[in-house]
């Protein structure tokens, strides 16, 4: 089964410049209240209990969502950092997070997570914390530079309200009889997010985003969560409008699932495809968990009494808990307007007695226009790549993210040998030695590149 969930955002080419004069920080939340996320069915009541902060609104007892205001909009430059706060109340157990971005259309007060587009941009696990010893808190920072390419997007922001969620479902019922001062108790946990921002260049705002999907379900025994029943895959088809540079794939996943042989501790490899080619494979978890040993106050069954060696931490563990999960960013270069496909499969899973997910979220970002500031467009000559190198004889190819106009090869004194408007080059017919490829590319710029002829 193919899933076809796409949100696109399709802009002219615009270069917006502006310079901010210092560091700017704001909140979004404030120690916003959880409250257990199985009593959703008595969300008015809390509400009205329990009270949001002004301007939150609390969509599930585990999600909490606030607009951005045009102030704080307007304060976003080229960098952009995120720091989520959780403090301990009456959960004592690991729990998943996770902060998104909803695109909810002008003037709504509020609105439904299940029908509205939305990407996530940050997962994290709580500790085992006991809310009555220190640290009662946790810290998690994220470098989210290409959220603020979208919130500086004015055809975004013209159309769209943008609101900053934060999901944390937690559960208070092991805590009821664990945890000094916690006997029945529906508060889990508190949230904090804050943003801080600077502009290090001009604001490039032609953005394409395509979102596939927040925290799908994934495993091999759901119906729709998997493309065929018994088989860990998942394949979602999107559609690009117009040709597409610098695209990338953001994805997050992380393994649940506490049963005998369950997903949460084993470590399998996950395979992701773009348009059928592997691109990236991947083993979830940390080289180790102990720097966030502190934050595990509560006695608990992962990390144990004494420290772990890295090897230990590494055959078993797929996540930390008191650790953010990792968003991996996946490169694809430029993407021909049209039909694409992502897909991901883990063949090794197992799911034991249906037990476990591996929740997903991702979504495509890109611009269409190639528009590069200096560093960016160094960054790209640097990933020009010749191969294979060395050659032993037939063809040789040079691959780039921006289009080739023109390969010149240059023998060790200089001397011109071969030409070609392509991306390749017959080199079968050159002499053993050293040879310099200089790649001229559409926007004028060029680079140059050595490889070895045997």
């Amino acid at each position: 089964m193919k899933r076809n969930r796409t949100f696109l955002v399709s802009l002219a080419c615009l270069m917006v410049g502006f310079q901010l004069t210092a560091q700017t920080t704001f909140k979004v939340f404030d120690n916003e209240l959880f409250i257990d996320g199985y009593a959703n069915g008595q969300l008015a009541k809390y509400n009205d209990s329990l009270p949001p902060s002004a301007g939150v609104v609390r969509l599930r007892t585990s999600l909490v969502t606030k607009k951005f205001t045009p102030a704080q909009l307007a304060s976003v430059g080229t960098d952009l950092a995120m720091k989520v706060l959780i403090k301990a109340s009456c959960d004592n157990y690991d729990r998943g997070g996770h902060v998104s971005l909803a695109f909810v259309p002008k003037g709504q007060t509020t609105y439904n997570p299940d029908s509205t587009r939305r990407i996530e941009i940050a997962r994290f696990i709580t500790p085992f914390m006991n809310k009555n010893k220190k640290p009662d808190t946790v810290p998690y920072v994220y470098e989210i530079n290409n959220i603020a390419a979208i919130l500086n997007e004015k055809k975004v922001t013209d159309s769209f309200d943008v609101w900053c969620e934060l999901d944390v479902f937690g559960v208070p019922y092991a805590a009821h009889t664990q945890i000094t001062g916690c006997a029945g108790r529906a508060d889990v946990f508190f949230g904090s997010v804050d943003f801080t921002s600077t502009t290090s260049a001009a604001v490039q705002s032609n953005n394409v985003l395509v979102a596939l999907g927040n925290q799908l379900d994934f495993n091999n025994y759901q119906a729709k969560a998997t493309d065929v029943l018994g088989e860990t895959v998942k394949t979602i088809s999107y559609t690009l409008p117009v040709k597409t540079y610098h695209t990338k794939v953001y994805l997050i996943t992380s393994n649940h699932g506490a049963g005998t042989n369950g997903e949460e501790y084993n470590r399998r490899v996950h395979s992701v495809y773009a348009d059928g080619v592997s691109v990236l494979d991947y083993l979830p978890g940390f080289e180790t968990c102990e720097p966030y040993r502190k934050y595990n106050t509560q006695a608990n069954g992962i990390y144990g009494p004494s420290p772990r060696t890295d090897e230990q931490w590494q055959s078993f563990s797929n996540w930390c808990p008191g650790a953010y999960i990792p968003t991996r960013i996946i490169y694809l270069g430029t993407l021909d307007a049209g039909a694409h496909t992502f897909k991901i499969e883990v063949p090794s899973a197992l799911f034991q007695g249906a037990d476990g997910n591996f929740p997903l979220s991702v979504y495509v970002q890109g611009k269409s226009e190639f528009v590069a500031g200096v560093s960016e467009l160094n960054a790209l000559l640097e990933n020009v790549v010749v191969y294979p190198n060395p050659a032993n004889g037939g063809i040789i190819k040079v691959s780039s993210e921006i289009d080739i106009t023109k390969l010149s090869v240059y023998n060790s004194i200089g001397k011109q040998v071969l030409t070609a408007n392509t991306n390749e080059l017959n080199v079968e017919t050159l002499a053993e030695g050293i040879y310099y490829v200089k790649v001229e590319l559409v926007t004028g710029d060029y680079t140059v590149k050595s490889f070895i002829k045997k």
